[in-house]
């Protein structure tokens, strides 16, 4: 659900304080209802949204996968003029938002998408959506020190859920190694401070994974839209976890 005046923006119907001055002149509809308020949110794939008796454009749904390089923001602007997501997308005129977040020092697989409630699915926190990231860390950790993590560990903001964890790259020298971490938690920094907490703090953090999608050879800072095949994929990954907590 969006502000009127948003979808009617996004619509390309007008300018957003265009679009409010029609909302109180009583030209907007919604379901053949007349709206005069501003703050009256809709939905644009579900209502009828009508500008002067013409309904307005509705807007095709689409799933983008975008490998983020390091040092890019997980937005779609900054007021700080820092490059973020969307500027790699110049190709795409639909509106695009990212699904979840990665952080700025973190590169690898981002979805994004048009589709609301798809997104809302895959990001909830309590649907526990699998998200699989190869985590480059200093010295090589012992194995109990990697069993405390897939028992689950304590951070700041509590336990953590179990984590599927193993070696994916050793250095022979034991100066680093890459281990492959699957979790299904969406907390703040979470692969990162898990690491820590272990004290094998993470150098390079990269997402191969998410939804049961895989990165792939996707080149850094390229994109292309998912196959009808993936869009399932994902589509079953949201419902799955969704059955799974009401069960």
């Amino acid at each position: 659900m969006e502000r009127l005046q948003k979808i009617l923006a996004a619509a390309g119907v007008a300018s957003r304080r265009k679009c409010e001055e029609l909302i109180l002149a009583g030209k907007v509809t919604v379901n053949d209802k007349v709206v005069k308020e501003l703050g009256v949110k809709a939905d644009p794939a579900v209502d009828v949204i009508a500008v002067s008796g013409k309904p307005i454009k509705r807007e095709s749904k689409i799933y983008i996968m975008f490998n983020k390089p390091k040092g890019v923001i997980t937005s779609v602007s900054d007021d700080k003029g820092r490059s973020v997501v969307t500027d790699y997308l110049k190709d795409i005129k639909e509106r695009l938002y990212p699904v979840g977040r990665l952080d700025y020092d973190t590169e690898g697989l981002l979805l994004l998408t048009n589709d609301g409630d798809l997104a809302h699915k895959l990001t909830h926190p309590r649907h526990h959506v699998p998200k699989t990231y190869h985590a480059t860390v200093e010295r090589v950790p012992h194995g109990k020190d990697l069993e405390k993590l897939q028992r689950g560990i304590k951070l700041e903001d509590g336990m953590t859920a179990p984590a599927d964890v193993e070696y994916h790259d050793i250095d022979p020298e034991g100066k680093f190694a890459t281990i492959s971490i699957t979790i299904r938690e969406g907390r703040n920094r979470q692969v990162r401070r898990m690491f820590d907490a272990i004290h094998h703090p993470v150098s390079r953090l990269k997402r191969i994974s998410f939804g049961g999608l895989y990165l792939n050879n996707l080149q850094r800072g390229k994109h292309r839209r998912l196959t009808a095949e993936e869009l399932r994929t994902l589509q079953d990954a949201a419902e799955q976890s969704e059955r799974g907590q009401e069960q």
